[in-house]
């Protein structure tokens, strides 16, 4: 079992930034898939970013260009960096892994059967 801890969620104004960190209890060792994915109040979870093994990442439309997501293997952490956030980015963090080999990236994103491990979340408050 692997377990995900998400943590740097806050409440910031508009325009400013923040950086998400999710830290894995397992190095994953071979073909792999993480992301981040968030959902605001009333809403439906969205996927915002995401990384793969073999070095893929993909960004939603709504955060390209302002989010970077990154890995470090050596601490078993991936990071979301987030800048320019706007109301609109207002919600609930989280990452996901999944390490039974079955997401992959084709047609410019990455394709999985739903993520097998799932943090509880950090929440994000975007206000003035």
């Amino acid at each position: 079992q692997v377990q995900l801890v998400e943590s740097g969620g806050g409440s910031v104004q508009p325009g400013g930034s923040l950086r998400l960190s999710c830290v894995s209890s397992r190095y994953f060792d071979s073909w792999y898939c993480m992301g981040w994915f968030r959902q605001a109040p009333g809403k439906e979870r969205e996927e915002i970013a995401t990384i793969d093994s073999q070095g893929f990442i993909n960004y939603a439309d709504s955060v390209k260009g302002r989010f970077i997501i990154s890995e470090d293997d050596a601490k078993s952490t991936m990071y979301l960096q987030m800048n320019r956030l706007n109301t609109g980015d207002s919600a609930m963090y989280y990452c996901a892994a999944d390490t039974r080999g079955i997401c992959y990236a084709r047609d410019g994103r990455l394709h999985y059967n739903g993520m097998q491990y799932w943090g509880k979340g950090t929440l994000v408050t975007i206000s003035s």
